[in-house]
């Protein structure tokens, strides 16, 4: 059985940036276009079969739990490639599933039917094109057509109208998207791209947002209200918060495409230090300073 992690030379608990980068260095060294060595087609199909695993949350936790019998029903040719290098949710000519999750079973839509193919994972990573002469053992090119998403739209849903072949097609995008994803149809592709928001951060399913704080609340604590991508909470804040100290709002990010659940929102506090202080707030800080 092949181990994915050592197929990269990463660790376990290497991050998503570490396994992007150790693909890179792997799937350019074994191209077979480049390297002619005996064998490097089969590396090269290892190498983005473990990346097409592990850069993909949900695979990549089954391939934890389960190792490498979790993705034996199939070969080459019909899976999902996941992670920011490009996810595909295949579709019929113009028609888009709207039943894209259920149940409590976090793996019961991932495809787990076979793998793609490496060629296709490899030019998404690297922008579409090969940085070598030839095109491997590569088949025709498929037409990729791209729309732009606001940074609601992608996490909402929404119908977009796309011209196809000089053909207006209104295409419905499933909630949760993310830039770089795409959509497969019968005879083509549609690249997603997202716009990003004015303060909150999006990290896969995960929403982060910056709060400032004044000192004195972060030394006496007390209540803030916090804007989240379903409405605004109250956040309690505990006296003594540091700067830079992070709270979790459990199922408050964004929704998964192919299930029901949610990533989380993440609430990092930053302490607002005024430039001047009166004099009078200077006193109080110095009687404070020494209480402490």
């Amino acid at each position: 059985m092949s181990n994915y992690y050592e197929i990269l030379g990463v660790s376990k608990n290497a991050s998503d940036q570490e396994i992007k980068t150790a693909y890179r260095k792997q799937a350019l060294k074994w191209h077979p276009d480049r390297n002619k060595e005996a064998g490097a087609t089969e590396k090269f199909k290892e190498i983005n079969k473990a990346f097409e695993v592990l850069s993909n949350p949900q695979k990549k936790q089954m391939y934890d739990q389960y190792g490498e019998s979790a993705f034996e029903r199939g070969g080459y040719g019909g899976g999902s490639p996941g992670g920011s290098a490009g996810q595909y949710y295949q579709q019929g000519p113009f028609h888009v599933y709207t039943d894209f999750g259920g149940g409590s079973n976090p793996f019961e839509n991932v495809d787990t039917g076979g793998f793609s193919d490496p060629f296709d994972i490899f030019e998404q990573f690297f922008g579409f094109q090969t940085p070598f002469g030839g095109r491997g053992k590569r088949q025709a090119r498929r037409d990729v057509y791209e729309a732009t998403l606001t940074f609601e739209e992608a996490i909402n849903g929404v119908k977009k109208d796309v011209v196809v072949k000089g053909e207006s097609k209104s295409i419905k995008i499933p909630a949760g998207v993310d830039e770089g994803m795409r959509i497969r149809f019968s005879d083509f592709d549609l690249l997603l791209h997202v716009k990003p928001h004015p303060f909150f951060k999006r990290q896969g399913q995960d929403i982060y947002f910056e709060k400032e704080i004044s000192y004195s609340l972060a030394v006496l604590g007390g209540t803030v209200e916090v804007p989240t991508i379903n409405g605004t909470v109250k956040l309690k804040v505990r006296s003594g918060t540091a700067s830079g100290t992070t709270v979790r709002l459990r199922g408050q990010g964004v929704p998964h495409p192919q299930s029901y659940a949610k990533g989380d929102q993440y609430v990092v506090f930053k302490i607002n230090t005024p430039s001047r202080v009166s004099s009078k707030a200077k006193k109080l800080l110095e009687e404070l300073e020494g209480e402490i």
